[in-house]
């Protein structure tokens, strides 16, 4: 199957996706705020500039977009066209991604990733967040 668009519509419309304030991120953020739950975000000073960051806490916390990040759910399946370039991206990002976690981990922060899939069952999804924030303040 051959891409509809040209390359340079199809590069024009990648170069529109969005790294920050995303809508799972918004949504995220939103029910963590209904809780009241205060928190940073987008903390430019930390290993790949977390989402969400709870400075007491010391908890950083990653908004992953399924395709984006690679993650093995139907959300996160290649495309069929140029799945070689799209592979090759993917795990890119996830090298990258276990790269950050890792600077963030041995400095003494915990990292927790959430899935775009996951805001499917938003309670169990927030309930997750705050049991590992929870967990985090008791540290």
């Amino acid at each position: 199957m051959t891409d509809p668009l040209s390359p340079e519509r199809r590069g024009a419309l990648m170069a529109r996706v969005k790294q920050r304030n995303t809508k799972p991120e918004m949504t995220i953020r939103q029910l963590l705020h209904s809780r009241g739950w205060r928190y940073r975000i987008h903390v430019k000073n930390l290993p790949g500039t977390p989402d969400i960051v709870f400075p007491r806490r010391k908890v950083a916390i990653f908004v992953h977009g399924c395709f984006w990040h690679g993650h093995s759910c139907k959300l996160g399946s290649l495309p069929k066209t140029r799945s070689e370039f799209w592979s090759q991206k993917i795990v890119g990002n996830r090298q990258r991604d276990d790269r950050k976690r890792d600077e963030l981990q041995q400095s003494g922060w915990q990292v927790l990733i959430v899935w775009q899939c996951e805001l499917a069952d938003q309670s169990s999804m927030l309930q997750r967040i705050e049991s590992f924030l929870s967990n985090a303040a008791s540290c």
